[in-house]
């Protein structure tokens, strides 16, 4: 590579000539915290205590005041650099790290952070991390302790952004959370609607039907190829199709377990609080066959798929299938049965498609905000790996 001018070639790469290559030990100091019980930890004293997996709770006496970086030392989050300030408890499965003069923190806490130092872990067992090893890893850094505090600060206005972005998000999904309550219970009315609602069970306006189980033994007679929709593809509102399985079966099946257009997918198992999570089918072109953990549910005239899919994350959804849910160690199910006995709050036809136009114009805004906190991320993790390396310098 060629070396650009103003920079030098080190150890850690090619750096500005300002800029020095060093160990750790040379900019920082570390310890690790002090012992401490559990009974000694509760939601409500005074001062933070930290562990190996970040902030425990809360306890009477502090081990440290002022601006210092934590690393986690043993633990599921060994590795993990968090910022701690004013007073706070650092046990001994944290380490506390101090700058040198001439360091500042801000930026020492980046640069540890983007050094992902679980790849020093020396035990599968229980994760753990040597001090007098992290302290021999090489850095680059800027001599001038000021350009260290602008990029630092550079860093901390890209957090913030993604703190106010991640706010609004979950401001917004609480705003949509009460609309549902409200609007698919009746509770409010939307203009130009009255009369009573139904309620009906899924099974009295969808038919439900379950799908393949993969058997690669099996020989299969007049075989086609064809897509194959798992568990994995069906998120909580929409589908995951960044990899598709093919499956072979008999040609004359293809019609029998066909995922159409306007059908809802629901996943059988999973996590008790995601069972049931499902989305509304829009379609690929080419048949499209399912799992046979993934329920097919193709609503009647009476029923709006969209509404049907909005209806499965209500409050009164959640909670039937938290109780119709069976809980196994790792995993909740949920039978075809149980599911045909949800109960639905039904309106007309038309008033389900004025609350779903609702509801998917929240949800439109509410996936905006995601885009754009998902793109600063990656333009935050651009902007890291240029200011802390001197590709990119600040004025």
């Amino acid at each position: 590579m060629e070396l650009k001018s103003g920079y030098k070639q080190t150890e850690v790469g090619m750096i500005p000539e300002d800029w020095d290559a060093l160990e750790l030990e040379a900019v920082c100091t570390m310890k690790s915290g002090e012992g401490i019980t559990a009974s000694s930890i509760d939601d409500f004293s005074e001062y933070p205590c930290y562990g190996g997996n970040g902030l425990r709770g809360y306890t009477k006496r502090f081990t440290h005041d002022g601006r210092f970086a934590l690393i986690g030392r043993q633990g599921a989050l060994c590795g993990n650099v968090v910022s701690a300030q004013s007073k706070f408890f650092a046990s001994e499965h944290a380490v506390v790290v101090t700058p040198r003069a001439s360091y500042d923190i801000d930026y020492l806490t980046y640069v540890l952070g983007e050094m992902h130092l679980n790849r020093y872990s020396e035990s599968s067992a229980q994760p753990g991390l040597s001090v007098s090893k992290l302290l021999k890893l090489p850095l680059a850094a800027p001599r001038s302790e000021a350009e260290q505090r602008s990029i630092a600060l550079a860093l901390s206005n890209m957090d913030a952004l993604l703190g106010e972005l991640g706010n609004l998000i979950a401001k917004r999904r609480g705003i949509k959370q009460a609309a549902m309550q409200e609007l698919l219970t009746g509770k409010r009315r939307l203009p130009g609607f009255e009369g009573e609602w139904g309620v009906k069970t899924l099974r009295q306006v969808a038919m439900i039907r379950s799908g393949i189980t993969k058997n690669s033994g099996t020989k299969i007679q007049n075989p086609v190829k064809v897509n194959y929709l798992r568990v994995a593809n069906v998120q909580d509102g929409f589908f995951d199709l960044s990899e598709i399985s093919k499956i072979e079966i008999p040609r004359h099946e293809v019609a029998k377990y066909s995922v159409l257009a306007g059908d809802v997918l629901m996943n059988e198992g999973g996590d008790l609080d995601k069972l049931g999570r499902g989305a509304v089918w829009q379609g690929l072109g080419e048949p499209c066959v399912h799992q046979n953990h993934v329920f097919v549910v193709r609503p009647d005239p009476s029923l709006s798929s969209s509404y049907l899919n909005s209806w499965i994350t209500s409050s009164i959804a959640r909670d039937y299938f938290l109780i119709a849910g069976k809980q196994t160690t790792n995993l909740a199910s949920i039978s075809k049965s149980s599911l045909g006995e949800l109960p639905i709050h039904l309106p007309s036809l038309e008033e389900q498609e004025a609350i779903t136009d609702i509801l998917d114009t929240m949800d439109s805004e509410i996936r905006r905000l995601e885009e754009r906190h998902t793109k600063t991320i990656a333009l935050k993790q651009g902007m890291m790996q240029q200011l802390l390396t001197g590709k990119i310098r600040l004025q």
